[in-house]
């Protein structure tokens, strides 16, 4: 069991110092070792696809009716103050703040029907669960990063299957990357942006140093080699080296040092801005080719958290001026950079708020909660692209046509990941099963 000590700050739910304590053993579940949970992981086949979810949550919720489904024939008061572009898709058309997303709408699927947020909390639960918090099972509902940490594992041992990129916000949901609920701790975010960042550095350990720590654990077991017919212990050294790669290896860091991108890829993404938008997240652009970098070294889920659109007041002028063309910017490089790598058909890409805004302009220019209906945008994962799914009244306050739940996206991204989102189930803590997606929510079919 490897123990590496460093500074303290900060305390585990068990009340134990994670900058104290990081111990590989205690990362393995059900009194497994790390070691021995890799074992496991390999000889049930686990770590060897790699197919990956980005995942943006809007925080805040995002005007719908101001993106993707502008009301051209509503009164002003409904209408609001942009107007439509058209998109290289025929018949598809969007808001004009929105221009780079209209270029390349042949890659993209907007949803104008999405639905499902219960009672218009601001909570990012339901763009990370596909389900509603006011029922759960006891543990609670795992996000979707931490069922793929659970079911896939890691590609490899140096780069964690789960990643969020979330700072902490004002308002707590607001800089959620998505929580494990009943799946637990080892299945949590690694948040690079946080305390994590310290887990990187072997504080008052040098490599050399760590390496001899190595090899005398090996020599205390190497009487156990020599009479060891079966060859399982020379069989374990793999699985302790990818443990100990968890420490030190550079691919994470690497993925991690935006100082290693070509200088006109990291143009065409921009920087945006690094601070918190008020209670909300940053509308920092450079997490949008950080996650792309983290799904090529061989992270499974990324989650980013991208501004604050509860626009209650001033909803055009905050929208147009401080968050579409960061979000137009950010969203089509992403999408235009996984293409031309070659990485489009096993990434998907879905944009998010958690729930839409009123119909009505109220008096202070802006919209507020409507959980009735709101949109989202997917691309990527080898999804038909290229069309808009759903439609609403001729307000924008009512599902019109095929109405898409939360949870049907969820089904969708799971099987795109290669899970049967039905078949598939994990136990609460009181023993009962669960599929990780409710029977009547069918994988979309106009994707697949």
């Amino acid at each position: 069991m490897l123990k590496i000590f460093g500074q303290s700050t900060g305390k585990l739910c068990n009340g134990v110092s994670r900058r104290n304590f990081l111990q590989v053993g205690a990362l393995g579940m059900g009194g497994l070792a790390l070691p021995q949970l890799l074992e496991a992981e390999s000889r049930a086949g686990l770590g060897l696809s790699h197919k990956a979810v980005i995942m943006i949550y809007m925080v805040g919720a995002p005007p719908h009716q101001d993106m993707y489904d502008i009301k051209v024939d509503a009164p002003r008061e409904i209408r609001g103050e942009f107007n439509e572009i058209s998109t290289n898709v025929p018949g598809i058309r969007i808001c004009e703040h929105l221009p780079q997303l209209a270029r390349i709408m042949d890659k993209l699927v907007p949803l104008r029907s999405l639905y499902g947020s219960p009672d218009g909390d601001h909570d990012s639960f339901i763009c990370y669960t596909g389900r509603s918090k006011r029922i759960q099972p006891p543990g609670g509902w795992p996000s979707l990063g931490s069922v793929i940490s659970k079911l896939k594992g890691p590609t490899e041992g140096a780069i964690p299957p789960f990643v969020g990129l979330a700072p902490k916000a004002g308002h707590p949901p607001y800089g959620s990357p998505g929580h494990p609920g009943l799946l637990g701790v080892p299945h949590s975010a690694f948040r690079p942006s946080g305390e994590t960042m310290d887990d990187l550095t072997l504080n008052g350990v040098s490599l050399d140093r760590l390496d001899n720590r190595k090899q005398l654990l090996a020599g205390f077991d190497k009487f156990r080699r020599d009479v060891d017919s079966s060859g399982v212990i020379e069989g374990m050294d793999s699985f302790q080296q990818r443990a100990m790669g968890m420490l030190t290896s550079s691919r994470l860091a690497d993925a991690l040092d935006l100082s290693k991108e070509d200088s006109k890829t990291r143009e065409r993404y921009g920087k945006g801005f690094t601070q918190n938008y008020g209670d909300g997240a940053p509308r920092n652009l450079e997490h949008f080719l950080l996650a792309r970098r983290l799904v090529e070294a061989g992270a499974r889920v990324v989650t980013l958290n991208f501004g604050r659109w509860d626009f209650h007041s001033n909803n055009f002028s905050e929208a147009k001026n401080t968050h579409l063309p960061l979000f137009d910017q950010g969203v089509a490089a992403l999408v235009e950079d996984l293409h031309a790598r070659g990485l489009d058909k096993d990434v998907s890409v879905v944009a998010w708020g958690e729930f839409g805004r009123t119909p009505t302009i109220n008096k202070e220019a802006g919209r507020d909660h409507w959980p009735n209906v709101g949109g989202g945008l997917l691309a990527g994962g080898g999804m038909r692209t290229g069309q808009v799914i759903g439609a609403t009244d001729r307000l924008g306050g009512e599902i019109a046509e095929r109405g898409v739940h939360f949870s049907e996206v969820f089904a969708t991204l799971y099987q795109r990941m290669g899970i049967d989102p039905h078949a598939t189930q994990f136990h609460d803590f009181s023993g009962r099963p669960h599929p990780l997606v409710d029977h009547k929510f069918e994988v979309m079919k106009e994707l697949v």
